[in-house]
This record gives structure tokens, sequence and C-alpha cells, in this order.
């Protein structure tokens, strides 16, 4: 079985969607508490190069490129894990968290903040992030198979559990341990540093590539297991290969910032309305809107006002009444 070659659909739109990036990330790093302008980053850039040391060169190179980059990563990771998993299961109402990694790298962040000081955050929303993978997978895993249903009411209950366990942890926690909790459930790239991307960059990296590099295999699999079956297609391997990348990547961007709510859900649609179902254009293109959008919104966040936002709170605001207008101004059903 080959992949076909042709990309369906209006080139010049998927390809605007796919460089969309490049111009975004030019203006985040523009923008800020402290504004720069484009030949105040040249110089910044060439200060850091040089090894002169400038007060503009630590803003711009260890503040904000950082937060930048990670922004650019954590949208694309959600975005690319939701159009996912919304083929594998094929159910529009899905999102990255479905398998309950968000509950569960809430409270491994929690358990961090409040209980485990000497525990990096980022490692311990990761581990338990991929606790709740591996609690809901193997809930919904019956005679060697994951029928679809079983594995989204196993993330439900897990997403339960571990809901559950975090609100034990926010009731016995200190005022201050409450509030950094709280801040981390709403999702922020505040404090964002190089080391903490060198360890999440590549496997977000890594896990979208593979899920992009298969992603015509989706286009089968939306058919049903019978369907792919007889076309020769293993479903089981492929949809344990698309649920466990898409789950990996979603919690390397759950480690990194928190929860960023509904950019998963809406981001798939937005563009599956715009460029039709096809996952061949619609993975990468989720991919780079995803990237897009939410370094804007974290553009917002930080800028906006005199205090910084949390990101959910923005993709929420901003998201949930956008994706209310497309639903009207759509066909019902364009997203099969």
């Amino acid at each position: 079985m080959t992949e076909p070659s042709r990309l369906p659909g209006p080139s010049w739109l998927f390809w605007t969607l796919l460089i969309s990036p490049v111009p975004v990330f030019v203006v985040s790093m523009m923008l800020g508490t402290y504004g720069a302008s484009p030949p105040e980053v040249v110089a910044a850039v060439w200060a850091r190069l040089t090894g002169q040391g400038q007060d503009i060169s630590v803003v711009v190179m260890d503040i904000r490129l950082p937060r930048v980059v990670a922004s650019l990563l954590v949208g694309g990771a959600v975005a690319t894990a939701g159009a996912v998993l919304q083929g594998v299961l094929r159910n529009p109402l899905v999102d990255p968290f479905v398998l309950g990694l968000s509950s569960g790298g809430a409270f491994g962040a929690a358990l961090s903040i409040a209980v485990l000081p000497w525990l990096p955050v980022q490692v311990s929303a990761f581990a338990f992030a991929l606790a709740a993978l591996g609690l809901s997978y193997g809930m919904a895993r019956v005679r060697g198979a994951v029928p679809i249903v079983n594995l989204v009411l196993s993330g439900v209950i897990t997403s339960a559990v571990f809901t559950a366990l975090l609100s034990i942890v926010e009731i016995t926690a200190h005022e201050r341990s409450l509030q950094a909790i709280v801040l981390w459930t709403m999702g922020s790239f505040n404090g964002v540093t190089w080391a903490a991307l060198q360890h999440a960059w590549w496997p977000i990296v890594l896990g979208c590539g593979v899920l992009i590099a298969l992603r015509w295999r989706l286009n089968v699999l939306a058919m049903g297991d019978d369907e792919a079956r007889s076309a020769g297609l293993p479903v089981e391997r492929y949809k344990a290969v698309f649920i466990v990348g898409a789950a990996l990547v979603s919690a390397c961007a759950v480690a990194l910032c928190g929860v960023v709510a509904l950019l998963g859900l809406i981001v798939p649609h937005m563009v599956r309305m715009v460029i039709g179902p096809d996952h061949r254009i619609l993975v990468p293109a989720s991919a780079a809107l995803g990237a897009s959008l939410l370094a804007l919104v974290d553009d917002v966040a930080r800028s906006a006002f005199g205090f910084e936002i949390p990101v959910s709170i923005i993709t929420t605001l901003i998201g949930a009444p956008f994706f209310w207008l497309l639903l009207r101004s759509t066909k019902a059903g364009r997203w099969q």
C-alpha cells in the first residue's frame, strides 16, 4: 500500500497555513512587556553570537525566545494530537486530553508543588500524564483489542480519578502552593527556560513527525475497522501507534506549560471546515495553525495587560464563540 501523492483541496490556503508560524514567530519576538523593534531583535541575536553583554540580549534570547518557541511547539503538538485522535476515534468531540492526560498531568504538577518540592514539576506532570494514559489504555483493552467506546469511557473514568486526587492535594495545600497549582492548571508559558525546552522539544518534534508521516493512513482508519482490514491495514497496530503517539506529545505539552483548553478540539475543526477532511492535508495544516494560534494567544497574555493572563482563559473566551460561529456557517457532517 503506497501513499497517494496528490494533495487535494485549495493548495494556496494549505501552504498559507503551513508557513503561518514563520511570520507569527517574527511578530512574537517583538512583543512583550519590554517591546523590541526588528533592529533591536537583530542586535540582541548579534550580541549573543559575539558574546557582548547587553540587557536586551538577555530579555530577547533567554526570556522571550524560549517562551515563543515553547508556545509554537505546544500549539502544534496539541493541535496535531487533536486532529489525529478525532480521526482514529471517529469522534468530533475528542481532544488530546480525552484519555485523562490533563488530569493526570495536573495531579502530578500539584503533587510536586505542594508535597514533593524536590521533584521537578515538568517531570512529575509528564510521569503522571503517562500513568493516566497507561491506565486508560489498560482498562479499555479487551482480548487484544481496544474498542473506541471502551477507550473513551476509560478516559472519562481516569480523568475523574485524577481530578479527585488533585482536589485532595488542593484541599491540603498551603495558600501559596494552592495559588501556584491553580495557575499551572490554567496553562502558562511564564518561566519557560532553555533547560525545560531541552527535555521537551525533541519528543514533541519526533512524535509529531511520526504522526504527520503516517497521516494518510487515518483516511483508511476513518472508514471503519472492517473496511480498513479489508484494505490490508493492520488496524490495531496503527490505532495503538496513533493513540500512543498523540498521547505522548500531549503529555510533553502538559508537562511544559500546563493545560491548554479547547485548542486541540477547535483547531482541527477550523482546518477541516476550511480545507476539508482529508488527513493528508488536515494534520500538517492543523499543526501549523495550532502553533500560530497559541503563539498569538501567548502574545496577548503577556503584553495586552499590565499582568499576565493564563493562556487557557484566552483560548476558551476566544475559541468557544468562534467555534460556535464556524458551526453555524458550516454544513453539518463536514468533519467526516
